[in-house]
């Protein structure tokens, strides 16, 4: 009998899917929905004070500068590293895959103490940076590093599957057809990865906003100065202001949101360029 033909029980089918939705809203839409509630607990004039509030304006505007900087940096980075590893040969090929996946492998928290290390006061380069009158820990620069490492592989990794499966046979029809490199790239390579480029950069952009581990060591929770959005909520909370604590985890949400149904969109878009 085909595989295909072979169907599970009514029962069994109703009990798994039963079990994945109380799941799925056990771990997911309950959670979500108490922010909401929380949130707007005292109303939208509390709500909507604890937004305006000078350090949260503060925290958004960081959150968007480390996200401004990081994304455009992994977004070249990514395709540089997926063109050449995928339609070149060259000696380290392996290694530069390797270490693409290091932030994955890596927790935030010890790329945040590595910074720590190599530019801190007590680090490697801290006394001539300090001589310099230059500072990148507890400051803002440190945030932009840890970011961006932390967000490393996500643009590179989507476009290595991504150019690995088109091959390229395009590329060299066009060579044979007198396009330059530049010609080949932006008028072949670049159209044919646009949705998945796009993929990569959503994914990367989720990731830098929500991220706490490596951005709190290298921060050092300077308020109005060095505080993002996931540092203010945990200072908000601590200090027992749970209804601006919500309201800016409340963002947040809705940016996971977002950034949720702009992925769906995306993998569609990349699943029909890799056909």
């Amino acid at each position: 009998m085909n595989r295909s033909q072979v169907k599970d029980p009514v029962l069994v089918r109703w009990i798994l899917t039963g079990l994945a939705l109380a799941a799925l809203v056990l771990i997911v839409v309950l959670p979500l929905a108490a922010v909401f509630v929380q949130a707007f607990e005292k109303g939208w004039q509390a709500y909507r004070d604890a937004i305006v509030q000078p350090e949260t304006v503060s925290a958004i505007e960081l959150s968007l500068l480390a996200v401004g900087i990081s994304v455009p940096l992994n977004l070249l980075f990514g395709l540089a590293a997926a063109w050449a590893i995928t339609k070149f040969q060259f000696t380290g090929k392996n290694v530069l895959t390797t270490l693409i996946d290091i932030p994955f492998g890596v927790s935030p928290v010890i790329s945040g103490l590595v910074y720590v290390l190599v530019f801190g006061a007590q680090g490697w380069f801290g006394v001539w940076l300090a001589a310099h009158d230059i500072q990148i820990i507890f400051a803002v620069p440190g945030i932009i590093l840890a970011t961006t490492f932390v967000t490393f592989p996500f643009v590179a990794r989507e476009l290595i599957a991504l150019m690995e499966s088109q091959g390229t046979e395009e590329e060299e029809a066009a060579l044979v057809l007198g396009a330059n490199a530049w010609q080949m790239f932006f008028r072949v390579t670049l159209p044919n990865i646009k949705w998945g480029l796009l993929y990569g950069a959503v994914l990367c952009t989720a990731r830098a906003l929500g991220e706490f581990g490596a951005v709190s060591v290298v921060s050092g929770h300077i308020r109005g100065q060095t505080n993002t959005l996931p540092l203010h909520v945990e200072i908000l909370y601590n200090e027992y202001k749970y209804a601006g604590a919500f309201a800016v985890a409340s963002l947040l949400s809705v940016l996971a949101v977002i950034a949720l149904a702009l992925k769906k969109f995306l993998e569609w878009k990349t699943s029909e360029e890799r056909g």
